[in-house]
């Protein structure tokens, strides 16, 4: 067979696999990225609630003007109380960058190393966690330390309502995913071992510290550590898992804030001024600058545009099984920069 005919071929083998494909994407996922642009951030936040969700919050702080806030849907469906912008939302793994600064400035305050291990700080988890005495806590931060994610564990969802089960269990006397450095796996189990090696050398909570050390020096007051830090828990916004009735809103599910301190956070992290002298060059080395979050009933995203010098914020109070509802908010969330962009 001749290239040319060769190439031809697999031009037509490519286009065909391509639309057989298609058959295979949901429609709402196509509908969502193919639509026309609307004119302004508020008709898109709108348009957004038509794909399934009960509540949307965005905060938009662009540089030289003041910061936006849009919402539509529900803060609470049940009782018909609409988005409220400044509502507290649980925001997940956006809680990683929090960690990833506090041990950045243990390191640079050198009570903690980087090189040093899992086992140096936990010797009890030898046997327990493969490769514990060769992961080391930059491994950990940076998700190549190769330990088994515990959420990934199915047993971590059928007991996860047992308050007094240990999800760190989860993830013990599996085998590794790969060694140490030798490949890049997501885990919450990292972050969950960095907060308690947190704990235990500055001696008390991990909140309290982040608390100490970030949120007040940056004057961020509706950020907190856990569900049982708010004092009134109407200003949750609630969250829902589609086809369930249950809202999670009383669920303890982490770290909670508003999407202005979310926003205030990741511009600081971003021009530095989260960080005292020689942090900012430590944390560069070892992790990113934005985080998305996903938590039953809710998930968001924060970034930062270098181009415009802006923060965009998004928290979603609806999330599902089958992850199209994360797809479809990282369209939106995408659609709604390009509006900015083009205004």
């Amino acid at each position: 067979m001749k290239k040319r005919q060769a190439k031809q071929i697999f031009r037509i083998l490519l286009i065909g696999g391509s639309i057989i494909s298609l058959f295979y994407v949901p429609w709402i996922l196509v509908k969502a990225w193919i639509l026309p642009l609307p004119d302004t951030v508020q008709e898109q936040v709108d348009n957004t609630i038509g794909y399934g969700f009960n509540g949307v919050i965005v905060y938009v702080d662009q540089a030289g003007k003041s910061p936006a806030f849009y919402s539509a849907g529900f803060k609470n469906k049940e009782k018909k109380i609409p988005a409220d912008p400044n509502s507290l939302f649980k925001i997940a793994s956006i809680s990683k960058l929090y960690v990833a600064v506090a041990i950045t400035k243990l390191v640079k305050s050198e009570r903690l190393s980087l090189d040093a291990t899992l086992a140096d700080y936990f010797p009890e988890l030898v046997g327990r966690i493969e490769n514990a005495d060769k992961i080391t806590l930059r491994l950990m931060v940076q998700h190549r330390s190769g330990i088994p994610n515990f959420t990934d564990n199915p047993d971590f969802w059928t007991n996860e309502s047992n308050n007094d089960k240990d999800p760190l269990d989860f993830a013990l006397d599996l085998p590794a995913n790969f060694k140490p450095g030798k490949g890049y796996g997501y885990s919450n189990t990292n972050y969950l071992l960095l907060s308690r090696i947190i704990e235990k050398v500055v001696g008390y909570s991990r909140d309290q510290y982040i608390k100490e050390e970030i949120l007040i020096p940056l004057g961020l007051k509706n950020t907190f550590g856990s569900l049982s830090e708010v004092e009134n828990i109407d200003d949750v916004m609630s969250g829902y898992y589609v086809g369930l009735k249950e809202d999670f809103k009383t669920k303890e599910q982490g770290m909670l804030a508003t999407a202005e301190d979310v926003g205030i956070f990741i511009r600081a992290l971003n021009n530095g001024t989260v960080f005292n002298e020689g942090e900012q060059e430590i944390y560069s080395s070892i992790y990113v600058y934005d985080h998305g979050g996903l938590v039953p009933g809710y998930q968001s995203l924060a970034e930062y545009h270098k181009d415009m010098d802006m923060v965009v914020v998004q928290f979603m109070n609806t999330t599902d099984f089958e992850g199209y509802n994360w797809n479809l908010s990282e369209i939106i969330y995408n659609r709604i920069v390009k509006i900015i962009r083009t205004k």
